[in-house]
């Protein structure tokens, strides 16, 4: 969760994604250029139920918080459950995923007689909005959306529903947005997407992501990092294999979308991948770049899990060679497939949430000791902090400017982050 303030009074409290940040920092700008006053934006998320209960819990503390201050609600949870938002008194409009970027919506939002709810049918949506050109807010790194909705429908999972089918944006208007946020001073782009892998499966000649990451690099050469957001393992491209493997201004970090290590479990879930297909990727693409690095998204106590299913997404942690972990504890979300499964017992999600988080606390802390004493290339960033090209978090011991690349030895760790000399 991340909130920022504009001048103009509006703050932004964004729960979820990088692409959730990545609009967020559009809605800043747009409710700065309306002219909004005491506001709080609130961009919600809707990968678990949990999320939402989290949205709810801080609108009621944002009221108490900020009397008089009108509360709009927005993002995935807003567009999936507006009944539940426009019922709560201390939201004043419920905006939907497809209107809060438009600048009219903010212009309609400042005047005294703005509806309660605007909102559209985001599955009629054909296709994607031109990502923002504008300067990141107080970022050295910013993050460009390149696609947005899923034809996938995982059975966990209500996303599509918030965010419509798959769009992708043309390769052009993604590489004229970078080169925009290069020109301000942008040192590292992160692509996202709620599906970034899908990237250009609408769009004409049917392009894979590879090849917009291809393009990228060679028409903007003097973007000194590219770095991509959460990827769907099965969707890798022979491009993407290859740019990885030969492209060093692709930053060897990938994070995974693989929810769970059991075969039967991932069918269950409706996934397109096996355990096999996870570890042959993995290997594949350190094959191609040893110092390639993996972060992961995986549940926790998924419906009909047994402690020997369980075991198996335990041992993926290794097997895959995972550094950063997310862990999220099953939540069921009323209306999907998996709602209406057998659920397990809360202590045993929770207790298997938290042997994950701790094999991946352990993966981390080895990644990072194994870091000691190496030279690492390292952006900085505000708060005398930066990130190695594997995402690895750097604290100084003494003042850095944001926004420059440097070499700096690595002296020690605290087991979550690396301490510079």
């Amino acid at each position: 969760m991340a909130a920022g303030e504009t001048p103009s009074g509006t703050r932004v409290l964004t729960f979820g994604c990088r692409l959730n940040i990545a609009e967020s920092e559009a809605i800043e700008r747009r409710a700065q250029a309306a002219g909004l006053g005491d506001t709080v934006v609130v961009n919600t998320c809707a990968v678990t139920g949990e999320a939402t209960r989290q949205a709810r819990q801080a609108i009621r503390r944002l009221a108490r918080e900020r009397p008089g201050a009108r509360v709009v609600v927005t993002g995935c949870a807003a567009q999936v459950e507006p009944e539940t938002f426009a019922a709560m008194p201390e939201v004043a409009h419920v905006v939907g995923n497809e209107e809060k970027l438009e600048a009219s919506t903010w212009a309609r939002l400042a005047a005294p007689d703005a509806p309660r709810r605007m909102m559209s049918d985001v599955m009629a949506a054909r296709t994607a909005r031109a990502p923002d050109g504008a300067p990141p807010i107080g970022r050295t790194r910013a993050f460009v959306q390149v696609q947005t909705g899923c034809d996938h429908r995982c059975t966990f999972c209500v996303i599509p529903f918030g965010r419509g089918n798959s769009r992708s944006v043309p390769a052009a208007t993604v590489i004229e947005a970078i080169r925009a946020q290069v020109e301000a001073g942008a040192r590292e782009v992160v692509l996202t997407g709620v599906d970034l892998t899908s990237w250009g499966g609408d769009l004409e000649g049917t392009p894979r992501l590879g090849a917009l990451v291809k393009a990228i690099l060679r028409a903007v050469p003097h973007l000194p990092r590219l770095r991509l957001s959460s990827i769907d393992s099965v969707e890798v491209d022979p491009d993407l294999v290859e740019a990885i493997a030969g492209e060093t201004r692709l930053m060897p970090h990938l994070h995974l979308s693989l929810q769970a290590g059991d075969d039967l479990i991932l069918k269950r879930m409706k996934r397109r991948h096996s355990r096999a297909d996870a570890i042959r990727l993995c290997a594949e693409l350190r094959a191609a770049r040893p110092e390639i690095v993996f972060g992961a998204d995986i549940i926790a106590g998924f419906p009909t899990e047994t402690e020997a299913m369980f075991a198996r997404s335990l041992d993926l942690v290794a097997e895959c060679g995972l550094t950063h972990l997310h862990v999220f504890p099953f939540s069921p979300r009323p209306g999907t497939p998996a709602a209406r499964m057998p659920q397990l017992p809360g202590p045993v999600i929770k207790e298997r949430a938290r042997r994950l988080r701790e094999a991946g606390a352990a993966a981390l802390a080895a990644h990072l000791a194994a870091e000691v004493g190496a030279r690492r290339r390292v952006l900085t960033e505000r708060g005398d902090v930066g990130r190695t090209e594997s995402f690895a978090l750097v604290r100084f011991p003494r003042p850095t400017p944001p926004g420059a690349l440097v070499e700096a030895t690595i002296a020690g760790t605290d087991g979550r982050d690396l301490i510079a000399a």
